[in-house]
């Protein structure tokens, strides 16, 4: 079958790319559109070669069930998230909030799977948990155990499954809950509960797993051959007692001399019924099934309900008028409890702002307002920002038993970290250290040195070299020249200058210059418009059009708005671009470079560099915790705290080493892949354009429009947009 088959609407310009798909790949999404033709459905919906056949295949299963493929048929969307979305819907399950959070795959299965039992998972997730991490939060939450104890991200997976399984044997799992335990430390504590002996002994951060195995195995082993334990003899003397009490005689006295005799009446009398016990003892329930000549009297419950020991919250009314209605086959609530009401958890009453917008606001032609945009909160030296509120305390309940069920009370949450503030000596209030620049993220308050230069910045002015961030309320002229650890903002335009930055840059109005503009920073850089400007930035790189620019960016450029273009110079962004048109009629040479170019090497290398200075570091500090657990087994004494001190220095630094991986990972797995839209042009793309990725290069032969490109088998394609 040809590509004619597809019969795709002739703006979308498939036949005619230069370079497409191989032939098996066709071939596979061509027999997905085969048989939605078959089975009467409107195959273009997913008629496009930007579906690979696996994601036909769930769009095609979703018309045929006539559900509303419009909410999972994106390109961007691998096969599994759009079964995961696809089967949701079957359940009128929504799963797009947690889809746009982040969750796809594995995630979302395990998200819908709780939904799907009612169970609340989206109060105790959180954004960066993986699959596994979800699915005992899932588990924890069927079988109605109180996940507050390990729902959090500081818990693997396999901390989480260990917690779990103690709360499932109701064990005392505080004893092993401490996050800096792995999860073979967590289990052999578990384990030693399990067997009734006294953890305490062994369950220290200073055991390995392997030592603590060896702990628990002596302990078992000496309670095997010891005597018997107090509490076990005092449970055996009750049975004996009750053994000689019954061969004496003793029990059920009450049925001697026929007390408990019934009439003739009742002796030939049905009385079938249940009586449940549901929410851990808190309501009771009482069912009389119809059946010919069952007579459920009202003393008979309450016998029963005397047998079971329960003696609060009794319903007598309801009790009355079940059996003198004859409310058969039906499920009464004939005694309830009181349940205990958890305590409010502590919270911060905020004085600032947290919701500032970062996003500048989009204008009618689809470009954006980098000129009206609020950058940053200003704060006093001494200003209030935040009041804290302790948790408050529950309130008791009590059970169908008369037992009280102690609350708990909220909880507290741990106090804000950051620079730039004071905590008050009640730990409630957090004031201003500085006239400065107020940030809260990560979690953090940051509060930084903000100079204000109310002047146009030039040769004149001299060098500005600041701890903090710059807000220039002019423009920066030739010689201009700002270093600073924080941010940069320049109220208006540059000209020419440098400008050095550790975060974010913003040029409201934009640059202009000569090649003799110069912007470096760690974070991201924006602005209306760059011409001739010369930028290396540590995140993306922003603007409503850039020509004749040099640009370096380890993130992706984004070029806004109908009239934008990308025009001239040679942009090097590692995870792509973005933009509305590429190059211009007059053939101006423009380069895209894109993914595994020299930034991307240059970043490797310094991944490596820095993973050597944390291995060192780590042996180190594991020769002294070698050191420490030599001394213990000589019978010399290690203060506890050096050995917390430790351990904790020794996880810190194994996380660190974990996340560089997991970062110098995903980059590499990005330049590898560059699936979804590594360059994006959504208006036209002009012959004498140069498209390099992963040093694959390309050069545009002919004028195109709304197209992607992307790299498929070692070369560089084209697909409609």
């Amino acid at each position: 079958m040809d590509m004619d088959d597809l019969n795709l609407n002739t703006e979308k310009q498939e036949l005619h790319f230069p370079m497409m798909e191989n032939d098996a790949y066709q071939r596979a999404q061509n027999q997905e559109i085969r048989l939605g033709r078959e089975e009467g459905l409107d195959v273009s919906l997913y008629s496009d070669p930007q579906y690979n056949w696996l994601q036909m295949e769930q769009i095609r299963l979703g018309l045929k069930d006539k559900l509303d493929v419009s909410v999972y048929a994106h390109p961007a969307y691998n096969y599994e998230t759009m079964r995961q979305i696809r089967l949701s819907l079957y359940s009128q399950v929504d799963l797009i909030p947690y889809l746009q959070r982040g969750f796809a795959d594995d995630d979302l299965e395990e998200i819908r799977v709780a939904l799907l039992n009612k169970l609340p998972i989206d109060q105790w997730i959180q954004d960066d948990m993986c699959a596994p991490q979800i699915h005992e939060i899932r588990i924890g939450l069927y079988e109605n155990l109180d996940i507050s104890v390990y729902a959090d991200i500081k818990y693997n997976w396999m901390q989480m499954q260990e917690i779990r399984l103690g709360l499932e044997k109701k064990l005392n799992v505080s004893l092993y809950t401490n996050n800096l335990f792995n999860h073979a430390q967590m289990r052999e504590i578990r384990l030693g509960l399990e067997a009734g002996i006294d953890v305490s002994s062994y369950g220290k951060l200073l055991y390995s797993a392997t030592d603590m195995k060896e702990k628990r195995q002596d302990h078992i082993n000496k309670k095997r051959t010891g005597t018997v334990e107090p509490a076990e003899e005092s449970i055996i003397k009750e049975i004996e007692n009750t053994v000689q009490k019954a061969a004496a005689g003793n029990l059920d006295k009450e049925k001697e001399n026929g007390k408990d005799r019934k009439s003739i009446a009742d002796s030939f009398r049905k009385c079938e019924f249940s009586i449940s016990i549901e929410e851990n003892g808190n309501k009771a329930y009482v069912y009389i099934p119809w059946m010919p000549g069952n007579t459920v009297k009202e003393e008979d419950i309450y016998r029963d309900l005397e047998r079971r020991e329960i003696v609060y919250g009794i319903k007598t009314e309801a009790i009355t008028d079940l059996i003198r209605k004859k409310r058969l086959n039906e499920k009464i609530l004939i005694a309830e409890g009181i349940p205990a009401v958890r305590g409010k958890d502590g919270w911060f009453e905020w004085f600032v702002r947290l919701d500032l917008p970062r996003i500048p606001a989009p204008l009618p032609d689809g470009s954006v307002d980098y000129v009206n945009i609020e950058a940053f909160e200003m704060v006093d030296e001494g200003e209030k920002i935040a009041v804290y509120h302790r948790a408050e305390e529950g309130s008791d309940g009590k059970n169908i038993y008369g037992e009280m069920i102690h609350a708990e009370k909220g909880v507290d949450k741990k106090q804000l970290r950051g620079i730039g503030f004071t905590i008050e000596q009640d730990g409630t209030v957090y004031r201003s250290k500085l006239n400065g620049k107020f940030e809260f993220t990560g979690g953090r308050i940051i509060i930084s040195n903000m100079l204000m230069v109310r002047e146009d910045v030039t040769a004149v002015t001299g060098k500005l070299e600041v701890e903090g961030s710059v807000y220039v309320i002019g423009s920066i002229y030739s010689g201009g020249y700002i270093k600073a650890t924080g941010d940069i903002i320049i109220e208006h335009n540059v000209e020419s200058g440098r400008l050095i930055a550790g975060g974010n840059v913003m040029v409201k109005k934009g640059s202009c210059s000569k090649n003799d503009c110069y912007i470096d920073a760690g974070g991201e850089v924006s602005g209306s418009f760059f011409e001739a400007a010369n930028i290396n930035a540590g995140g993306n790189v922003k603007a409503n059009y850039i020509m004749n620019s040099k640009i370096n960016s380890m993130g992706r450029v984004i070029v806004s708005g109908s009239k934008g273009v990308l025009l001239g110079g040679t942009i090097s962004a590692v995870k792509g671009v973005d933009t509305y048109n590429l190059g211009n009629r007059l053939h101006i040479k423009t380069v895209l470079d894109i993914g595994r170019n020299e930034l991307y090497e240059k970043a490797q290398a310094e991944y490596a560099e820095t993973r050597e200075q944390l291995l060192s570091d780590l042996e180190a500090l594991e020769k002294e915790w070698n050191k420490a657990v030599w001394m213990v087994s000589a019978g010399k004494e290690v203060p506890e705290e050096i050995q917390h001190k430790l351990h904790g220095a020794i996880e810190v630094q194994t996380q660190k080493l974990a996340e560089l991986d997991g970062e110098a990972s995903k980059l590499a797995n990005l330049t590898e892949q560059l699936t979804k839209e590594p360059i994006c042009v959504r208006g036209k793309a002009y012959e004498g354009s140069v498209i390099i990725i992963n040093g694959i290069k390309y050069t545009l032969t002919a004028e195109m429009r709304r197209v992607v490109f992307k790299l498929r088998n070692k070369q560089v394609v084209m697909v409609a947009l």
